[in-house]
């Protein structure tokens, strides 16, 4: 189809774009876990922030249909509180019982989750490029994570971070589910405050730790004021993250933009270098670049079939797109 190239090409943007924004919240949270915040505190500050950055954005698609939002209120609940909300926590638990490496690899295994459950639920199964193009990621995740010296395994932690596995493969899959009458950014926004809600009366119940400090959090070695790192993380690493991520999985499908939301990795690991001092090694840099050679094998995977041939033009109509 004519506009289905340039479709791929918007989509493939947008998903880098997110995956940046999102490997930018490591580093932003890093310095104000260090400083005294709690995981919980920081995510609904985060999300907070970014459902009031995105909620001009959402009421403007919406155009005076709110009826929208209670049609689709369950899945709206669903989206907020399981792959927004549910897969920063589980990580932050994560990270604060075991090394960020390995937690990091625990959850970006959600790209494989993700092919298994399409092939499990809907019949879709991996062809031999996509099998392919997770192979080489995975390899680059191995080397960029720098996990062939070793790693400390908390049991807490791995717990921690299978449950940040599967929120986040349930945020491709319930992103890429076509929903005519809610645009991406209504869903990206309905979503983070959705989260933010079923963060704070978690927090109100005492059920998560909420605590926060205006000690200022230091990146490179130098202080900063606190609410620049928060400010950071509600704006970028939420309200822009979230709505490109949302618009990428509308047009590239659940697969492929899980394999390409792996470069968060690779963007993690450079804003940790200029940030936080953590120069990566030659070994990473490898990794990065396998983990792209990795999406852009998954890419070709995905090419749609080619149109059958003339002397049979019913038999198109019947083919999967």
């Amino acid at each position: 189809m004519p506009g289905m190239g340039n479709d791929m090409s918007v989509g493939l943007v947008f998903a880098v774009a997110s995956a940046a924004a999102f490997g930018l919240s490591g580093s932003f949270a890093r310095g104000l876990l260090d400083a005294g915040w709690s995981p919980g505190a920081v995510v609904l500050a985060r999300l907070a922030i970014g459902a009031l950055v995105v909620a001009p954005l959402a009421a403007r698609a919406l155009r005076g249909r709110w009826g929208v939002l209670r049609a689709n209120a369950g899945l709206l609940l669903l989206f907020g509180a399981v792959p927004v909300a549910g897969a920063q926590f589980a990580y932050f638990s994560a990270v604060e019982r075991m090394d960020v490496g390995p937690a990091l690899l625990i959850e970006y295994t959600a790209p494989a989750a993700v092919v298994v459950w399409l092939w499990l639920r809907h019949g879709e199964r991996p062809g031999p490029l996509t099998v392919a193009g997770a192979a080489i990621a995975a390899i680059g995740l191995v080397l960029v994570l720098d996990l062939l010296s070793g790693a400390n395994l908390a049991p807490l932690g791995v717990l921690w971070a299978l449950i940040a596995m599967v929120c986040a493969a349930s945020y491709f899959v319930l992103a890429a589910t076509p929903r005519p009458d809610l645009p991406p950014v209504v869903l990206a926004g309905a979503g983070l405050a959705a989260g933010t809600l079923v963060l704070a009366v978690l927090g109100a119940v005492g059920i998560l730790a909420m605590d926060t400090t205006t000690t200022s959090p230091v990146y490179a070695g130098t202080a900063v004021a606190w609410w620049l790192p928060l400010l950071g993380l509600g704006v970028v690493t939420a309200g822009l993250a979230y709505c490109f991520g949302v618009a990428a999985s509308v047009r590239l499908g659940s697969r492929l933009s899980s394999f390409v939301a792996l470069l968060e990795v690779v963007a993690g690991v450079t804003f940790a270098w200029v940030l936080l001092d953590q120069l990566p090694g030659p070994l990473q840099l490898a990794g990065g670049a396998l983990i792209v050679a990795g999406v852009i094998v998954v890419k070709l995977g995905e090419r749609p079939r080619a149109p059958a041939p003339a002397p049979r033009p019913l038999r198109v109509a019947t083919d999967r797109a």
